[in-house]
C-alpha cells in the first residue's frame, strides 16, 4: 500500500490528466483529451477572439492551439514536463499560431493566472481543490471549464456528459464537461427606492452567498416582500421581486464598489435605470469557510 504526499498527488495528476495522446515520455504516462471534448469545452466557455485562454496541464497544447486556430483567441499553457512543453510549442508552430499560443515549463501554482478570461483544466479532483482558492480569486466573470473533475463543494453552473472516442482512461469512453463563472462578492444588505402604490418606498434586500448561490430576503418599508428569484453570474446580479401595484419587477445590474448599477424591468417590458447601495458588507460563506483539506490517499485503491 502506497500513500502519496501532496507533491505526489500533483505529480500523479500531471501524469494521469495531461490532455495528450496516451503514451510514455520517459517514465511519465499522460492522457490526451479527445479533440471533440476540446471543441466542446471551448464552445461551452464561448471562447472568441477577445479571450485569453490559460490551460493548466497543457500536454501537447491542443486546447490553446485549438482556441487560437479555430476561435482566434490568444493564451498559453503550463506543464511540468519540458518534453511536452517543447512538443506543444512545436505543434503551435506547425499550426501557424505560435504567435498566439505559447507553452511554458512552469508550476501551475506559481503561474500568474490574472490575464485569463478563460481557464481550462484537466487535473485530478485533489489538485483542483488545491487550485480552487486561486481560481476563486480571479476577476469575477472569468470562465472556468474542466474535463471530468470539479472543485469539491463549488457547484458548476453547467455540467454534462458526452462521448469521448479514443479516450484512453476509464471504461466507457465518456467524458464530463463542467463549467463555472467566477462569482463576484455581493453578500450583504442592499437598499434602494422604488415607486410602488403611487409613492416612493424603500426596498431592503439581504443577500447571503455561497459561491454563486444566493439566499435572498427582502423588505418593503420594513415589511416582508416576496423574492421570486435571486441569481449571480460572474458580476451580474438579478433579483425578481413582487411589488404592490406593479407585480413582478426584475432588478439587474453589476456591482461597482458598494453599489449595483443597472436597470429595472416590469412584467410589461418597461425599463428604467436602477441602482442600489450596500449598507452592510458580509463575507460570502465560501470565503469565511476554512480552506479544503487535501488528504493523503492510497493510490492502490483508485
Amino acid at each position: 500500500m502506497r500513500i502519496m504526499t501532496t507533491a505526489g498527488i500533483l505529480l500523479l495528476a500531471l501524469a494521469l490528466a495531461l490532455p495528450v495522446q496516451a503514451q510514455d515520455f520517459g517514465d511519465t504516462p499522460y492522457v490526451q483529451t479527445p479533440q471533440n471534448v476540446v471543441d466542446a469545452m471551448l464552445e461551452t466557455a464561448k471562447v472568441t477572439a477577445k479571450d485569453y485562454v490559460i490551460d493548466l496541464g497543457s500536454g501537447d497544447g491542443r486546447m490553446v492551439i485549438t482556441a487560437a486556430k479555430k476561435r482566434g483567441a490568444r493564451g498559453f499553457g503550463v506543464d511540468l514536463d519540458k518534453r511536452l512543453v517543447k512538443l506543444a510549442n512545436d505543434n503551435a508552430r506547425k499550426a501557424g499560431v505560435a504567435d498566439r499560443a505559447k507553452f511554458y515549463d512552469r508550476d501551475l501554482f506559481v503561474t500568474d493566472l490574472s490575464p485569463a478570461t478563460v481557464i481550462t483544466i484537466y487535473l485530478l479532483p485533489e489538485v483542483n481543490l488545491m487550485a480552487r482558492s486561486r481560481i476563486l480569486a480571479l476577476a469575477p466573470g472569468t470562465r472556468i471549464v474542466s474535463h471530468d473533475y470539479g472543485f469539491g463543494d463549488w457547484p458548476p453552473d453547467l455540467e454534462y456528459e458526452m462521448d469521448a472516442p479514443g479516450k484512453s482512461v476509464g471504461r466507457s469512453q465518456r467524458s464530463k464537461v463542467l463549467y463555472w463563472v467566477v462569482p463576484d462578492q455581493v453578500a450583504g444588505r442592499w437598499q434602494w427606492t422604488v415607486e410602488a402604490g403611487g409613492k416612493p418606498r424603500q426596498v431592503e434586500l439581504s443577500l447571503n452567498q455561497n459561491y454563486q448561490k444566493l439566499e435572498a430576503n427582502a423588505k418593503l418599508d420594513g415589511n416582508a416582500l416576496p423574492v421570486e428569484r435571486a441569481t449571480l453570474t460572474g458580476r451580474n446580479v438579478e433579483v425578481l421581486l413582487t411589488l404592490p401595484g406593479r407585480g413582478s419587477v426584475t432588478f439587474s445590474g453589476t456591482r461597482i464598489n458598494q453599489a449595483i448599477e443597472g436597470t429595472q424591468r416590469d412584467a410589461a417590458g418597461k425599463t428604467a435605470p436602477w441602482s442600489a447601495v450596500r449598507v452592510e458588507l458580509r463575507d460570502a460563506a465560501h470565503v469565511i469557510a476554512p480552506p479544503p483539506v487535501v488528504r493523503e490517499f492510497n493510490t492502490d485503491a483508485r
